[in-house]
């Protein structure tokens, strides 16, 4: 079994006999006490199981795995108790969610079988979890590559988001990044009931009618009550819908301990699309950040903080100018891609899928695209052969 145990007892005799007892069958790893075994965790997890003394001092074993489910949710947690009153079993199972309350002395054969099922319980947990997210990245990733064929405008402007906010998550350490990745994708699904020419004007900085400014600032709201709708994403739905909400101080704080998460979530995307808004009219991204930072009562502090930086290009990619039968999947547009007749067909920034690429190349053999295609290339390889991939590039446009 390649899935590791952590063994947590007050006891180094016991620690040391358990894991004599057990390392031929498993990968056993073992900490003194509740903050060690917190440690431990954090440093050399994941662990599939942890099993823990009940009696330790500082820390007892319901505290230790009360606060091992905070920070590792998907670990099976155990109990392995001298102490087997009725009352510490109940509290140990409401408080610690233990999968197995086991009594000291404990048999090899069923410590082993505990030991055996906790790490079944441990695949199925994760399996699950793999599954509901491939499927609802694969689900998220086909709504926006139709979307994006139907309202380009808006959807080349989330992709650019979602490259902001994943920046962000990272430089922020956020525990629910996939969550704010997954509404910067979807931020402008909303856009779908506004009209084209509406769109064009907002993102060109053009002043808007009462009626067409209701219109653009409804887009949440709408986009909002789209997505509330699929099972796991009602947290996704809600940031969407309070991405152009002003911001409460009380659902914030500089440590990142939110009373609401959904309103970090919220506030990150619009921080980026304020951020974006600026580079599109010409502002260098220092620029851009600056500026938010000046506005301390509009965009957290720290939140701007995480924009420094960003790649407001995708990092490590080569710029090309291709005709449309040469690209290919996971380049990233550079420029607007129109048709000869004027059309817009794809914005700059948005990651070429199967279903764009059908789509330029189906145009291409009718009406026309207007070629080359600026693209930025991902590049893979060694130092020195990026290199002489970037020499042979330079020599071919010179």
């Amino acid at each position: 079994m390649s899935e590791k145990i952590l063994y947590v007892d007050d006891d180094p005799n016991v620690l040391m006999a358990y894991q004599r007892m057990l390392r031929r069958q498993f990968h056993v790893a073992t900490a003194q006490g509740g903050p060690e075994g917190l440690e431990v965790v954090a440093r050399d997890g994941p662990f599939a199981v942890v099993i823990s003394d009940m009696r330790m001092p500082g820390m007892n074993g319901i505290e230790f795995l009360r606060e091992l489910e905070l920070r590792a949710p998907d670990t099976v947690r155990m109990m392995l108790t001298g102490n087997a009153d009725l009352p510490t079993a109940i509290q140990a199972v409401n408080e610690g969610h233990i999968f197995r309350f086991l009594t000291k002395p404990c048999e090899r054969d069923v410590l082993t079988r505990a030991l055996q099922a906790g790490i079944q319980q441990y695949r199925l947990v994760i399996a699950e979890r793999q599954l509901l997210e491939e499927t609802l990245n694969g689900s998220i990733t086909v709504l926006v590559d139709v979307l994006s064929l139907v309202n380009p405008t808006a959807f080349g402007r989330a992709a650019r988001i979602k490259r902001y906010v994943k920046h962000m998550a990272a430089r922020l350490a956020l525990p629910n990044a996939w969550q704010v990745e997954v509404a910067a994708m979807l931020s402008q699904i909303g856009c779908v009931a506004l009209p084209p020419d509406v769109l064009q004007k907002v993102y060109a900085g053009e002043d808007l009618s009462d009626e067409e400014e209701r219109m653009f600032t409804s887009h949440p709201d709408v986009g909002g009550r789209l997505i509330v709708n699929i099972p796991h994403l009602e947290d996704i739905a809600r940031m969407i819908a309070r991405q152009h909400e002003p911001m409460q101080q009380a659902d914030l704080s500089p440590s990142l301990q939110p009373l609401d998460p959904v309103a970090v979530g919220a506030q990150i995307l619009k921080a980026a699309l304020e951020f974006d808004r600026l580079v599109a009219h010409g502002e260098q991204p220092e620029a851009a950040v600056r500026q938010l930072a000046e506005r301390p009562d509009d965009y957290a502090p720290h939140i701007v903080a995480a924009l420094e930086d960003v790649p407001v290009r995708p990092p490590n990619s080569l710029p090309r100018a291709l005709p449309v039968r040469e690209l290919d999947a996971h380049m990233v547009l550079d420029e607007d891609v129109h048709a000869a007749n004027g059309n817009l067909l794809v914005t700059r920034g948005q990651e070429l899928t199967f279903p764009i690429l059908e789509r330029l190349r189906r145009w291409t053999h009718g009406v026309g695209v207007k070629e080359p295609i600026r693209v930025l290339v991902p590049r893979y390889g060694s130092r020195e052969e990026l290199a002489a991939a970037d020499a042979l590039v330079g020599a071919s446009t010179a």
